[in-house]
């Protein structure tokens, strides 16, 4: 009992409760990592540990949202010991990805203090590569990116631990922990670091298939970096202004890389370099909006821009149906969606316009059921719930919709 939940459906509330992992179920998987972990050495190894420590994480994050404040701390303190055990194995102590995680598993668990130690350490001892290492890029933009979040205005964000990382960052001399303070002409010359930086990466013709795949990894790194970096000492202009210029340059060397390689490994990841660059530029521009006030238009049309190019991308899809609650208008939203179905096979946004539509139903739902002393109005929403009905049927009727059983479980719940 327990194995066929393995897979389990975070969308379905049972009752109040989420419905998470199933103690057998979790031995299961904690014994196929133990197993596994025997067997493999070197640089597999410390992927599987990536893999493992990214799953525990996973489940803390899960403890978060359900907002189990009991839980979280026996399950931090499980996560914890595991990250220290992977961390003492001696493949691992200089493995830049894996301290990334634990510092942040430190973070999501409310540690900062320790989390920023775990941070400073890793990139005191990841020597001088700067803005040339990917591993130490993508760790920086993590702290950075961490650290803007605690703030609560752009205003004073020039002195801000942020800064500091990212102008190390681009020094690329060996790094000194937060003091409190940053120079101004240090963060003039990161500027101009960073823009050459950049501009290099992107008139630089890729070599081969592997060194493309880390080339455009580290392009997103470097994008992300500078773009913070442009948004704590500028402001959000120059920030969406960096984002803009690398996309117009991707899409650009898009086709031609697709003719010189063929149906090669990696023409793959030119089209993710440019998804992840545009997930950044939504992100950016959604936590800007909740600092500040700034117009919903740009978003809204990044968004719609991007996920008609990535169908399949949730963490747009999520952005969007984020943003399309503030309005009161559906119909902008049902035509996109729409639209989008039409034109793919894939099946997320047939899954987001459900959501979408249910969301809408409970907040209808909420309204109408508001008490008025002793009397419940109980007009039940009649066109909301046909208009989810079509969209399950559309949706089941597609070759995709066909074969995937979350959507016949929401369906299913839908009707009970």
């Amino acid at each position: 009992s327990g194995f066929n939940s393995i897979g389990h459906m975070d969308t379905m509330l049972r009752g109040r409760h989420h419905v998470g992992h199933y103690k057998e179920g979790e031995e299961f998987i904690q014994n196929v990592f133990h197993v596994l972990f025997q067997l493999f050495s070197g640089k597999e190894k410390s992927n599987l540990s990536i893999c493992w420590l990214q799953y525990e994480i996973s489940k803390v994050v899960q403890c978060l949202q359900a907002k189990k404040k009991k839980k979280l701390k026996t399950q931090g303190k499980k996560s914890k010991k595991l990250a220290k055990n992977l961390l003492k194995a001696p493949d691992n102590r200089n493995h830049l990805s894996l301290w990334k995680l634990y510092a942040y598993l430190e973070w999501l668990l409310g540690n900062l203090d320790d989390a920023r130690k775990v941070f400073d350490t890793a990139l005191c001892t990841a020597g001088t590569g700067g803005l040339k290492s990917p591993q130490l890029c993508s760790l920086s933009l993590l702290y950075a990116q961490l650290e803007v979040e605690l703030l609560q205005s752009i205003e004073g964000a020039l002195m801000s631990r942020a800064v500091h990382i990212l102008t190390k960052l681009a020094e690329s001399g060996p790094y000194v922990p937060y003091s409190g303070q940053v120079l101004s002409v240090n963060v003039l010359k990161a500027r101009k670091t960073y823009e050459h930086a950049l501009q290099a990466y992107l008139s630089k013709t890729p070599v081969s298939d592997q060194d493309q795949v880390s080339d455009a990894n580290q392009l997103v790194n470097l994008v992300g970096c500078y773009a913070l970096f442009q948004y704590l000492t500028v402001g959000i202009d120059a920030a969406v202004l960096i984002y803009a210029q690398t996309s117009e340059k991707l899409e650009a060397s898009g086709p031609q890389t697709c003719e010189n390689t063929g149906e090669n490994f990696g023409i793959q990841n030119f089209p993710t370099a440019l998804e992840a660059v545009t997930l950044l530029h939504t992100n950016l521009l959604r936590f800007h909006m909740k600092i500040s006030v700034y117009p919903l238009n740009p978003l809204r049309e990044a968004l719609t821009e991007a996920l008609k190019r990535y169908p399949s991308n949730q963490s747009l899809w999520r952005s969007y149906i984020h943003i399309q609650r503030k309005s009161h208008s559906a119909s902008k939203a049902r035509r996109f969606f729409d639209g989008v179905t039409r034109s793919t096979n894939s099946l997320e946004p047939w899954l987001f316009a459900i959501q979408a539509e249910q969301m809408r139903k409970k907040i209808i739902e909420n309204v109408q059921r508001a008490d008025v002393g002793e009397i419940h109005s109980t007009i039940p929403e009649t066109g909301l719930t046909n208009r989810i009905l079509a969209l399950f049927e559309h949706a089941v009727q597609s070759e995709n919709g066909t074969h995937c059983p979350l959507l016949w479980r929401m369906y299913l719940n839908f009707l009970v």
